[in-house]
């Protein structure tokens, strides 16, 4: 990428048909759609992209799906998060020569018991950027259970190559970025904020220059950061408030899948099936989601239609 990447960069929800199987159709029709969305970035197989239920074949293929037919439309940020150092530099080389534009990797973790120590996170993102020459996105993120301090994200972003970006979603996030920002200085490329942008006013008041939400609202999402880094800090505070019930709907209640269910309900996808063991939401829960995303005319509850 010739400047750094900002703004609004969505995850990309994983379509299965009602079998479970994979939807490469709907795929295409996911992406096209956030397109539409007029996001600056694509994001997949993410967790929020059901990264943990799928095969490394299938991964392999919405890969292969995802970068050919978005086409440099947008850029592409594919997910390779593994324990494993090989198996997450296989994954890098593959997605780089393919044409993803970034890379964003989770330290390894196995559960909260196994995890390495601070030398070997650091072996394990360099081992990675050695293999490539695309940015990469740290995801520090609760999910983990891995502590990643500001001193070794600073080490990590002065002394690792291709690590410039980080997405923070720990508690008290806005705190940690502005801290990460000021310690790093200039190596701090792209400091971004995650959680569906439960959290992005007062990450914006700290500094960070983007956020990766769900593919659920992104266009109204993106004019809270727009307007904010013109100076409009008002004027995004009022379309802050105008998103959040939906924000906060989505992230405590529905998780990932309230953004397939308004794209099947809106045509996108023909299913919202999410594999077990994940289940269904409630209908009631169904109903509130479907309510405010109708009261607040998203595209994706209308692209199809």
């Amino acid at each position: 990428m010739k400047h750094p990447l900002t703004g609004i960069l969505p995850v990309a929800p994983t379509p299965f048909f009602d079998d479970g199987s994979i939807d490469t159709e709907g795929m295409k029709r996911v992406l096209d759609c956030m397109i539409d969305q007029g996001v600056d970035a694509i994001c997949i197989l993410a967790n929020y992209s059901e990264q943990f239920v799928l095969s490394d074949e299938e991964r392999a293929i919405l890969t292969k799906v995802s970068l050919e037919h978005v086409a440099g439309r947008v850029p592409v940020i594919v997910t390779v998060s593994h324990f494993s150092t090989q198996v997450v530099i296989d994954r890098a080389k593959s997605a780089e020569a393919q044409g993803a534009s970034m890379l964003m990797m989770m330290p390894p973790y196995h559960g909260v018991g196994l995890a390495p120590a601070e030398a070997g996170i650091f072996e394990h993102f360099a081992a990675v950027s050695d293999a490539i020459s695309i940015p990469i996105m740290v995801q520090d993120a609760p999910l983990s259970g891995v502590t990643l301090s500001v001193p070794l994200l600073v080490r990590m972003a002065r002394e690792i190559e291709n690590v410039s970006y980080f997405k923070m979603e720990t508690p008290f996030a806005a705190d940690k970025l502005a801290a990460l920002i000021e310690a790093g200085g200039d190596d701090i490329v792209g400091p971004f904020d995650g959680e569906e942008a439960v959290t992005l006013l007062a990450d914006l008041d700290a500094g960070c220059t983007g956020t990766m939400t769900s593919a659920l609202q992104p266009e109204l999402i993106k004019p809270i950061l727009t307007e904010y880094r013109a100076g409009n800090v008002d004027v995004a505070l009022a379309h802050w408030r105008d998103c959040l019930p939906l924000i906060n709907h989505e992230n405590r209640q529905c998780g990932l899948r309230a953004a397939k269910v308004v794209m099947k309900e809106g045509g996108v996808i023909t299913s919202d099936h999410v594999r077990h063991p994940l289940k269904p939401m409630s209908a009631r829960t169904r109903d509130r989601l479907l309510q405010m995303a109708a009261d607040r005319d998203v595209i994706a509850l209308r692209w199809g239609k």
